[in-house]
C-alpha cells in the first residue's frame, strides 16, 4: 500500500501555501450564513472548481456541515471520475490523501466492508489526477478536528448502485457525506441559470432522473437523492450561482450549487 496520494491541483485550483489556503477557506466560511437548524446536515452537495470560482458556494455547504463537527469522525466524499473511465466506483489503495494542510487518513475498514459489492473496485489510477474529491478536503480539514476519509469516484454506474453503497456507509452522526459536483458547463449566463434552476428543482424534489448535461456529478447526486428519499430526508438549497457571479466572464460559465440534506 502506498503511503499517501499527493495533491494533484494544489497551486492551481487552490493555494499551495498552508497559510494562504487556510485564510481563503476561513474567508469562504465566514461569508456563509450561519446554520441555525437543530441538527447538522447528514450530507451536502458542494462544487469542485477552482476556489476563485466555486469557493464561495462550497463555503456555504461546509459552513453548514461545521455545525456537526463535534460528532463527525468519518466523511464519505464521492464525485465523478473526470479522467479515467471506470465501471462502477473506485476506492484508492493508498493509506491517506495529502493536501498542503496535512494528511487525511483513509477509513480502510469501511472501504473493506464495501468491497463485496459488485460495483466496487480498488484502484489508485482514477484518483491520481482527479480534482473532484481533492478540492473538498481542505474545507473538511478546517472544519473538522479529526476525521477519516472514504474517497470514492464514480464512473459508469446506476444510481441505485450508488444508493446501495451509500446505505452501507450511512452510519450515524459520526458519518457525513459530501457529494462533489458542478452543474451546467460552458453556456452563457442566462442559459446556465435556466438549466441550473431545473436541476436545483429536481434535487429539492429528490428526483434522481438527472442527465449528464445537468451536472458532472449527476450519478452520485442521484444516488444520494434515492437514499435521502428512502430515509425521509429533505434537501435544502444553500446557494446557486455560476462562475460569472464569482470571478469569470458571462459568455461561457459553469454552474455551482450547494445543498444540505437534513
Amino acid at each position: 500500500m502506498t503511503a499517501f496520494r499527493p495533491p494533484a491541483v494544489a497551486g492551481s485550483f487552490y493555494p499551495d501555501r498552508p497559510d494562504r489556503l487556510k485564510a481563503a477557506i476561513e474567508a469562504f466560511l465566514a461569508e456563509a450564513e450561519p446554520w441555525t437548524a437543530a441538527r447538522a446536515p447528514k450530507a451536502v452537495i458542494a462544487p469542485h472548481a477552482g476556489y476563485v470560482y466555486s469557493g464561495p458556494v462550497a463555503g456555504r455547504a461546509f459552513a453548514a456541515l461545521r455545525a456537526g463537527a463535534a460528532r463527525i469522525r468519518r466523511v464519505v466524499v464521492i464525485g465523478p471520475a473526470h479522467f479515467v473511465p471506470i465501471r462502477g466506483l473506485a476506492a484508492p489503495l493508498v493509506a491517506a490523501f495529502r493536501t498542503p494542510l496535512g494528511d487525511v487518513p483513509l477509513d480502510t475498514a469501511a472501504i473493506e466492508a464495501i468491497l463485496d459489492l459488485p460495483q466496487m473496485q480498488l484502484s489508485d489510477r482514477p484518483h491520481r489526477d482527479e480534482h473532484a474529491l481533492e478540492v473538498e478536503l481542505p474545507f473538511l480539514q478546517i472544519i473538522l478536528e479529526d476525521f477519516s476519509l472514504v474517497p470514492l469516484v464514480v464512473g459508469e454506474a446506476q444510481p441505485a448502485e450508488i444508493a446501495e453503497l451509500l446505505a452501507r456507509l450511512w452510519g450515524g452522526d459520526e458519518t457525513a457525506i459530501v457529494v462533489s459536483s458542478d452543474l451546467s458547463h460552458y453556456h452563457d449566463d442566462a442559459t446556465a441559470k435556466r438549466l441550473d434552476a431545473v436541476t436545483a428543482a429536481a434535487i429539492e424534489a429528490l428526483d434522481p432522473t438527472l442527465a449528464p448535461h445537468q451536472a458532472c456529478g449527476h450519478l452520485p447526486i442521484a444516488g444520494l437523492l434515492i437514499e435521502a428519499k428512502g430515509r425521509g430526508i429533505k434537501a435544502l438549497r444553500l446557494d446557486l450561482r455560476n462562475s460569472s457571479d464569482t470571478a469569470g466572464p458571462s459568455d461561457r460559465v459553469v454552474g455551482y450549487g450547494s445543498w444540505a440534506f437534513c
